[in-house]
């Protein structure tokens, strides 16, 4: 490489900014795609970290005013109408049925003590799946952008390289200086798709995890809850 073409290449701006703006119209707007996606990504993924955080902390004060021995009818109560986390919620819908069914005044046995705890049973499950599915909104998100942040990546890169062979075939000079800044930018999109894909990737193997334990642990309670209404319903019969 000659001293001319040395000096091209020392005064390019290979800084992340530099290649941004420098870079052709259809690999910028690959990296603005990129930031956005990774940007959002990690606002996914702060917002479940402390969202999980939270309902486990919810959850065990919950279970410790239940499983305190106190009157179920009188935590409900004291719950109201509002829950404030998917534990609590399951608890007042099959709460809130169990007090429908009381209100009539009709001891259940045989059939109409089965069909009572079927509807405890799917008033319960409704509710655990609607506050499931509630905890694991934007999740795709994730899965989606760890899936195809790379390939979208390397389009920007691909098209970078063609750049580069263009910018060849015009000044015919195979000259680092020619073909440099088309590669950086090139290199630079491959960066930022492995930036977004990576994290994206990582978070939702891990709150996948915590979302399916957390999951598990409101299953548990419904049976648990069942359970003691079945027993309930039996002492009333």
């Amino acid at each position: 490489m000659d001293l001319t073409a040395a000096g091209a290449v020392a005064g390019y701006d290979f800084s992340m900014l530099g290649l941004f703006l420098k870079a052709d119209l259809v690999v910028k707007g690959v990296m603005v795609v990129l930031l956005l996606a990774s940007v959002w990504c990690w606002a996914i993924i702060f917002d479940k970290m402390l969202r999980l955080r939270r309902l486990n902390r919810m959850a065990d004060q919950f279970e410790e005013k239940f499983w305190s021995g106190g009157s179920l009818e009188e935590l409900y109560d004291r719950i109201g109408g509002q829950p404030r986390d998917p534990m609590t919620a399951v608890f007042s819908a099959a709460m809130r049925e169990w007090r429908r069914a009381a209100s009539r005044g009709r001891s259940y046995d045989g059939s109409g003590r089965e069909y009572l705890q079927e509807r405890i049973d799917r008033v319960m499950q409704v509710t655990a799946s609607r506050e499931t599915d509630r905890n694991e909104k934007y999740m795709t998100f994730l899965a989606s952008t760890g899936s195809t942040a790379p390939f979208v990546g390397l389009f920007g890169t691909v098209w970078g390289i063609m750049n580069s062979f263009q910018a060849i075939a015009v000044t015919r000079d195979t000259n680092l200086a020619v073909v440099a800044p088309g590669i950086a930018e090139a290199l630079f999109a491959t960066a930022l798709g492995l930036i977004a894909a990576i994290p994206a990737v990582v978070a939702y193997n891990k709150l996948s995890r915590e979302l399916d334990r957390y999951t598990g642990r409101l299953d548990a309670f419904a049976g648990e809850f069942s359970a003691i209404l079945s027993r309930q319903m039996e002492d009333r019969g």
